[in-house]
């Protein structure tokens, strides 16, 4: 019974975005432990900046053949394929998974024999030292990419299926992985022990997926269909989005590689810092609720049901501005007591200026979220309908602003002009997308989605003055320069805030908050 139970309430769209936003709500509090590890025992020095730099590559192979454009493609076909033929649809998994393994081992050799160079290029400003031992720590690190790219077939195969249970788990384990790589793989093996961490967290994440996907049907066969039609349609519908993939994550390198390498010792890694806490709203509101819609456009696609979509859809965007725009404001005004409390009050190896431009930079960052958080669900409403190229487009627009509007920020506002120039090219981003969905469907419940972004900003506005008030009121009252004073003031100020949106959220009946009502009547 209860299982029958869970079963419903995981297909479900908000069961599905419930599971994965809380799952992404413990897989962040450990990452944010582990970037309090960080912080304390490295603080915002050269050992941190070799280590993220030697993310960038085998994030940008994993990003340009897997995340972004396996999800794109494969979970849409594969239900397609579903509906038709299940053998064919096993058929096509078989290929895709291994296909996707041989990818992943070229170009992870190619960067394997060639890492000296590719550092070079990357950090050339740095000495020999460090740019040797990034290439070190990347070429470990590359291991990790080959779990993912495993982890991540696995993880299409649960949602598309809508079980979402250890897709949801293997993010914690990841951090879990990574956590043990600083407690105690870095104590035996240096830094390299933080790679070796990672590597550990990458297998985990692949580890916990494969009990679901066996339950639904998967079996590995060493088998390669290149004629498979449904392979031949993945590989095509790949194409566009592994490039447009290829180019962000290529301005990532130059932006966060090439230009704040440049600047003062630890920039990359305060980079880092703030774009890490900035994902925290991301992934628990933006990310879980597109991925659990995603199956569900697929779904009214190739049903035509063109009302579901669009259905689906409104409620979707409308929850991710109901949740995302007060958590900018509240960012925003309390940037300093996040990045305090969570990295560190200027003790150990975080120091006060690594706090104050770690803050400064996440309330850059905070302007755009709202923008950050909707791209997901407005790509995968063109994924599901099988269009890459349009999300392509857009991307390579908003890389070419981001890219520009660095190079000219910078030379003012340093760090900052960078995250600057991010945000603005994420709402650009956004704003493409959106218009653009609106002229190929028509109507996309227009009207309820921008009188809910009206009422939203204007509540979020007024909770914003409360948080203020209460920030300065608490102050005088706590001891600001311990853990608990800091703690007191951030997290009264949090609690009326967040009570004053949610009297005003009823008391002008936004729609997320009726449903409310219903659950508490039947208490």
């Amino acid at each position: 019974m209860h299982r029958k139970l869970w079963e419903r309430f995981e297909h479900s769209l908000t069961g599905g975005a419930v599971i994965i936003g809380l799952a992404s709500v413990a897989s962040r509090i450990l990452g944010l432990v582990r970037d309090n590890l960080f912080a304390q025992k490295f603080g915002a020095t050269a050992v941190l900046d070799t280590y993220n730099a030697a993310f960038k590559i085998p994030d940008f192979i994993f990003n340009m053949l897997v995340l972004g454009a396996l999800f794109a493609a494969f979970v849409p076909v594969f239900i397609e394929y579903w509906h038709q033929n299940h053998n064919e649809s096993w058929r096509l998994v078989q290929s895709i998974f291994n296909l996707l393994l041989l990818g992943l081992f070229i170009f992870g050799g190619v960067a394997y024999f060639f890492a000296e160079e590719i550092m070079q290029l990357l950090v050339g400003a740095w000495s020999a030292e460090l740019q040797q031992q990034s290439a070190s720590l990347m070429r470990i690190m590359l291991i990790s990419m080959i779990f993912f790219g495993a982890s991540n077939v696995l993880s299409g195969i649960l949602n598309s299926f809508r079980k979402f249970t250890a897709y949801a788990l293997a993010p914690i384990l990841y951090n879990l992985g990574i956590i043990i790589g600083i407690v105690f793989f870095e104590d035996q093996f240096g830094p390299l022990g933080l790679a070796y961490g990672v590597v550990l967290g990458a297998l985990l994440h692949f580890l916990v997926q494969i009990p679901g996907a066996y339950k639904v049907g998967f079996r590995w066969k060493p088998t390669v269909s290149w004629s498979h039609p449904g392979v031949k349609k993945i590989l095509k519908l790949m194409a566009p989005r592994s490039f447009a993939l290829g180019i962000t994550q290529f301005n990532l390198l130059i932006v966060t590689g090439i230009i704040a390498a440049r600047l003062s010792e630890g920039s990359l890694t305060i980079w880092s810092w703030a774009d890490n806490l900035q994902h925290f709203p991301i992934n628990v509101f933006g990310v879980s609720l597109a991925l659990s819609a995603f199956p569900i456009f697929s779904q009214a696609f190739v049903q035509k049901n063109n009302v579901m979509f669009v259905k689906i859809f409104s409620e979707s965007f409308r929850r991710i501005l109901f949740c995302i725009i007060p958590m900018s404001v509240a960012i925003l005004l309390l940037r300093a007591q996040i990045v305090r409390l969570i990295l560190g009050l200027g003790h150990g190896a975080f120091g006060w200026d690594a706090t104050e431009q770690t803050a400064q930079t996440l309330g850059f960052f905070s302007i755009s979220l709202f923008a950050q958080a909707s791209i997901p669900l407005l790509a995968r409403a063109f994924f599901a309908q099988q269009d890459t190229k349009t999300p392509v487009m857009t991307s390579i627009i908003s890389v070419i602003i981001n890219t520009v509007l660095s190079l000219w920020l910078v030379q003012s506002l340093g760090l900052y002009g960078i995250a600057l120039a991010f945000s603005i090219a994420a709402l650009v981003n956004m704003l493409m997308l959106l218009a653009t969905l609106r002229i190929r469907i028509g109507d996309i419940d227009d009207a309820h989605i921008i009188r809910s972004a009206l009422k939203i900003a204007c509540a979020s506005l007024l909770m914003g003055f409360i948080i203020q008030g209460a920030k300065y009121s608490i102050a005088p009252l706590v001891d600001m320069r311990t853990y608990f004073g800091l703690l007191t003031q951030t997290s009264l100020s949090v609690f009326v805030g967040g009570i004053t949106y949610l009297i005003i959220a009823f008391a002008w009946k936004f729609p997320e908050v009726e449903k409310l009502k219903v659950w508490f009547a039947k208490i």
